[in-house]
């Protein structure tokens, strides 16, 4: 690979942080992620009463039929009830996962414990914070450290090649650290603040790229940087760990929360959905004035809908969160096959000399 080349890939296919492109991908961000689910619920619930007002102002749509809304009003209810079925199933596959035995809550704790030392010994602090942020923080501040020393390893290297390739990613883990702890000094302590900050650190990429750089130039490299992108390796590791920690965490209780909302709004929509078929049960007609019966059918329309709205906006959350870190280690699914700076023929030992792939 040429100097030249090496650089054009790997600028080209490095981890991004915070590099916002434009308002569209700003507003789809805080739709999918980052806008509290309940506030859009209830907008998505306002614009359902808003719509079904503005098609009866138009004439599409009409509030004076009574079969019509009757057999719409006991397919709500049914739908509502399948719903609030679905949520407790949903709340009975979380608690499953609490009910451990002695020796599994024993050995959790101790995995817990023998993580929380290993960070603490990587960033060289006496103990590792208790906050999710801090100590995300901490391990971002250890591998922007362990990409300046590996950087300083390699300034005095006579192969420029080797020397631009290993100086150009040790600025790539830099500049990407630094975006994410200013991301984090923003941010606000809690487990979805740290998870919504760390999912868009593409650790996986900087995790294969430095086995590359260091499997394939192993006689290149002198000895501390063979150190440093081992100890940066182990950052990023404990990085993935812990952002899959808090990603499960965080997944736990937002599904607890969205069960007890979805519950709370579950009997008032059930109540309304009711209360729109008795609205229409006298042979009469509707039992409300003509004037006020398109505001009366919107409302109740849009309480009914609410449980379904909650049901949307928690779903984009946890499957774009879900989504965005499925991979584990340096395994990147979301490139394609063809992208990437290195190619690796079958084969291809790492001993010194032993080398017969091409480089793109």
């Amino acid at each position: 690979m040429s100097s030249s080349q090496s650089e054009e890939s790997l600028e080209s296919y490095g981890a991004q942080v915070g590099g916002w492109t434009n308002s569209w991908t700003r507003v789809r961000d805080w739709f999918l992620v980052e806008g509290d689910r309940l506030f859009l619920a209830i907008a998505i619930s306002v614009a359902v009463f808003l719509t079904f007002l503005v098609l009866q102002d138009i004439g599409i749509i009409s509030v004076v039929n009574d079969d019509s809304i009757t057999r719409a009003a006991g397919g709500m209810i049914a739908g509502t009830f399948s719903l609030v079925t679905l949520v407790v199933s949903i709340n009975q596959l979380i608690l499953s996962r609490e009910f451990t035995a002695a020796g599994e809550s024993k050995n959790q704790l101790e995995g817990v414990m023998s993580f929380r030392e290993d960070v603490a010994e990587i960033a060289s602090v006496p103990a590792s914070p208790a906050a999710p942020t801090r100590l995300i923080r901490l391990l971002v501040n250890a591998m922007h450290d362990r990409a300046a020393d590996l950087e300083d390893a390699v300034a005095d290297l006579e192969d420029d090649d080797v020397k631009n390739q290993v100086t150009q990613y040790a600025a790539d883990v830099k500049e990407s650290t630094e975006l994410m702890d200013e991301t984090l000094e923003k941010t606000s302590f809690g487990t979805f603040n740290t998870v919504s900050a760390a999912i868009s650190y593409d650790e996986s990429w900087h995790l294969y790229v430095a086995r590359h750089l260091c499997d394939r130039h192993r006689d290149e490299l002198p000895e501390e940087a063979h150190d440093a992108i081992d100890e940066l390796v182990e950052s990023l590791m404990l990085f993935d760990i812990a952002r899959e920690h808090f990603k499960t965490t965080y997944l736990q209780r937002e599904l607890t929360r969205f069960s007890q909302l979805t519950i709370y709004c579950g009997v008032p929509s059930i109540f309304s959905a009711m209360l729109l078929g008795f609205i229409y049960a006298d042979f009469a007609g509707p039992s409300i004035s003509l004037v006020y019966l398109p505001y009366v059918v919107a409302g109740l329309i849009a309480i009914v809908v609410l449980p379904l709205a909650l049901l949307t906006t928690f779903i984009l959350r946890t499957a774009t969160i879900t989504r965005r870190t499925a991979s584990t280690g340096p395994m990147v699914p979301q490139k394609d096959p063809s992208e990437g700076p290195f190619e690796v023929t079958y084969g291809e030992s790492s001993e010194p000399g032993s080398s017969t792939s091409q480089s793109e």
